[in-house]
């Protein structure tokens, strides 16, 4: 079967600044019935596993550190004998979560290929120092983490997060790319390069 993406929606909780809050997390799967790459390891490694069977996992990428993105990186690490990917900018929110596990560091320009799928990895900093984006043209999709969602950008109110810095990354590495460009985001529903590129200026006027 040819290339795909599936999704797999798990619950948890996010922690930073003191505060915890219940999330979802949309965790993505890019590849074919021989091979998969895995895209966030949000809470329940049970869930992810079952998700790819008994695929090749090329890797376990993290869009960023945040702990409801990285939960059970290791496990998956260790359950699918996959390597863990990160940009080392998030190193500081990593140590939070995993202090005693390493990982294999990005540097945001990187290329991977999985499924004969050529992936571009784009350093999108704001929400976190080390947010990466993914875009797959042969797919015409895009993953953004936290950075990008349907209706704006991602969370810049907490520590290591910036709001001039998200804008920048969305619009000089995101709404540069085709409008036909499917957006698969950290949190919620699918959007389209297309529909949010017209809300930039709104984003910015209202500083969030």
């Amino acid at each position: 079967m040819s290339a795909r993406i599936e999704r797999v929606v798990t619950a948890g909780t996010f922690s930073l600044d003191g505060g915890t809050w219940d999330v979802d997390n949309n965790v993505w799967l890019i590849g074919d019935d021989s091979e998969v790459l895995v895209v966030d390891a949000a809470h329940d490694a049970d869930a992810i596993t079952a998700a790819v069977g008994n695929r090749h996992v090329t890797a376990i990428l993290c869009t960023h550190g945040h702990n409801d993105h990285v939960t059970v990186a290791p496990e998956l690490a260790t359950r699918l004998d996959a390597p863990i990917l990160l940009h080392p900018a998030d190193d500081p929110l990593w140590q939070m979560t995993h202090p005693a596990v390493g990982y294999r560091s990005l540097d945001g320009t990187d290329r991977i290929t999985v499924a004969g799928l050529d992936i571009d990895l784009l350093h999108t900093p704001g929400h976190s120092p080390g947010s990466v984006s993914l875009h797959v043209p042969d797919l015409s999709a895009l993953f953004t983490g936290d950075t990008l969602f349907a209706g704006g950008p991602g969370a810049t109110g907490r520590s290591f997060s910036d709001f001039d810095t998200i804008i920048d990354s969305i619009r000089d590495r995101l709404l540069t790319l085709p409008e036909d460009t499917t957006v698969h985001t950290g949190h919620g529903d699918t959007t389209t390069i297309g529909t949010e590129k017209p809300a930039l200026a709104d984003w910015i006027a209202r500083g969030h």
